[in-house]
């Protein structure tokens, strides 16, 4: 594997990488795997709600990677392409099985009352899980990964508007799901 060139930013680097793994480079392409891995890994399992069902999406989507990445015309919309991947995978898994395994999100600052905190994280939870796979991933997209809307709609291969219509209706039915379990904690 050559050397990086002195003063190359990692996005060029990353290019150069793309570049020499469409050329077959297996070197390169572990190097763009390990990149990859840890954020692709975070959107599967909040997608998918299941650790190993994550981990099973997250391989598939490098293998496919690996076999397509030939076709990939343009090296710097890698991230947005193997994205890409991993929502279709994490889908087409979401259908497959319509299992929804538990998994915690993290616990908040317990504060002056932890019980309070645990049973609103466990609200969230619960709220969370019972999105569509199509609303937990714009979720996810935008709230974990921190990208814009333009940016969700290129990696997805989905209008603007349809990406802003389904955060809107995520979020509508996130808040619907807490405050029916406000109001079913109060009775």
């Amino acid at each position: 594997m050559a050397e990086p060139v002195p003063g190359e930013s990692s996005v060029q680097s990353q290019d150069v990488l793309v570049r020499r793994a469409r050329a077959g480079d297996h070197d390169a392409f572990a190097a763009l795997a390990v990149r990859v891995t840890p954020r692709l890994y975070g959107l599967a399992v909040r997608i998918l709600r299941d650790v190993p069902s994550a981990e099973d999406v997250v391989q598939q989507s490098l293998v496919d990677a690996w076999r397509d990445l030939r076709g990939l015309r343009d090296a710097a919309a890698f991230n947005s392409w193997i994205v890409r991947l991993l929502v279709r995978n994490a889908h087409r898994e979401a259908r497959r099985t319509r299992a929804v395994s538990r998994i915690s999100f993290p616990a908040p600052d317990p504060g002056p009352n932890p019980m309070a905190a645990i049973d609103e994280r466990d609200a969230m939870e619960h709220a969370f899980r019972e999105l569509t796979p199509e609303h937990r991933v714009v979720l996810t997209l935008r709230h974990y990964l921190g990208w814009d809307p333009a940016e969700i709609a290129r990696a997805l291969g989905v209008a603007d508007g349809t990406v802003r219509s389904r955060l809107h209706y995520a979020l509508a039915s996130l808040r619907a799901a807490l405050e029916a379990s406000e109001r079913g904690s109060r009775s």
